[in-house]
């Protein structure tokens, strides 16, 4: 039992590596662009819904996009809501840009971002659309990153967001949720063609869309990029990740935001890939360090003296957090000595968060009660 609980520590520690040797190794793994999709004109539609720190710069963003044929559509749901005079200001500021807003809801589903949307998505006349959260900044090769992440056999085109600039602890904590856990284990599931969908964006065709039901038919899981993934697959094709995940600022956080907002996205991982859930304790390093203490403890020797052994633990966590540490370097994820203690308490919350999640059902998002078994939603 001591050496086998050694091995486990040792057998996750491995996949642990490999999972970020796989998202180091992504550009020389990824597929060419298909040729024949071209430069189609593409709809960009951004759901808005109250006025937050970043809005002018995420917003703004999307304007003067390096590419050639694209219109951006904003969906608000309500006309008193408080970012609207930004947009009415950014629009004006940018008449190079086709841009427009819409207010007004459609009640498709029960998802209140897919209820926003529809509009949008029934005003755009492209065959290529992209739906992007308001909170993401846009590079000026946005669309022509999506594009060429667009390879044969594939149905969808979506990316993690990357958190940056977080303030304080809290928001270092946000960004140690976002990058070296959740962005490290879907860009390494890409890297093996098992690519899921987020919603920050999502990038398809309308005739894939309309075919599995329409934009309501995304309001069929908990969360509209759960019924992506699962659409792309029913059709037989896969989802791509973008080359690299599109920032989303974070600034200051609470804990409470950061532990709510973590729920709500283990919720939706529980209902929508129950299977994929149940084992996501062993992608935290507590189990395997636990195991290895014990192993110590009780008496694994391995020829070497007690102290040594010890050492052991502590070769542990430093090649495993000295691995998150390279990948955030490489990718330019904040590294500060701040971000490097936030590491450890996302771990620490980790297997909690995951305790939590059989403890509710469903949760309050924007006002709007989401629950299984209903269409529902998810920023």
């Amino acid at each position: 039992m001591i050496l086998a609980a050694g091995m486990f520590a040792l057998l996750l520690l491995g996949l642990h590596l490999v999972s970020v040797a796989l998202v180091l190794l992504r550009p020389y793994l990824r597929r060419a662009p298909d040729p024949a999709v071209g430069l189609p004109f593409i709809g960009l539609l951004r759901p808005v819904c109250g006025l937050d720190p970043f809005d002018a710069e995420t917003l703004g963003s999307g304007f003067g996009l390096d590419y050639p044929d694209y219109e951006m559509i904003f969906c608000c749901a309500a006309a008193d809501d408080p970012v609207i005079p930004l947009i009415r200001g950014l629009i004006a500021a940018h008449p190079e840009t086709s841009a427009r807003l819409l207010i007004g809801a459609e009640e498709i589903s029960g998802n209140p971002k897919l209820n926003n949307l529809a509009k949008g998505w029934a005003a755009t006349t492209a065959d290529w659309i992209v739906m992007t959260d308001s909170n993401v900044v846009l590079p000026r090769d946005y669309l022509q990153q999506l594009l060429a992440a667009w390879s044969p056999g594939t149905g969808m085109v979506s990316s993690p967001p990357s958190g940056v600039r977080p303030q304080g602890i809290w928001g270092a904590l946000e960004c140690a949720f976002l990058n070296g856990y959740q962005a490290r284990l879907q860009l390494a599931g890409d890297a093996l063609g098992m690519g899921f969908a987020q919603g920050k964006t999502l990038f398809t065709t309308r005739a894939l869309i309309d075919d599995a039901g329409g934009l309501a038919a995304l309001g069929r899981d908990l969360a509209e990029d759960v019924a992506c993934t699962k659409i792309v697959r029913a059709a037989g094709l896969r989802v791509r990740l973008a080359a690299r995940p599109f920032a989303q600022p974070i600034g200051q956080r609470s804990l409470a935001a950061v532990w709510a907002r973590q729920l709500r996205w283990s919720q939706v991982r529980r209902h929508g890939f129950p299977g994929l859930f149940l084992i996501e304790p062993l992608s935290s390093p507590a189990l395997p360090l636990l195991a290895l203490a014990a192993a110590v403890w009780g008496g694994l020797n391995w020829g070497l003296n007690w102290g040594l052994n010890w050492g052991l633990v502590a070769l542990f966590l430093a090649l495993w957090y000295g691995a998150e540490v390279v990948l955030c370097r490489a990718l330019r994820w904040p590294c500060a000595p701040r971000d490097l203690a936030a590491m450890p308490l996302r771990d620490l919350l980790l297997p909690v968060l995951w305790g939590a999640t059989f403890a509710t059902r469903g949760f309050v998002w924007r006002g709007t009660s989401m629950a299984p078994g209903r269409s529902q939603a998810g920023e």
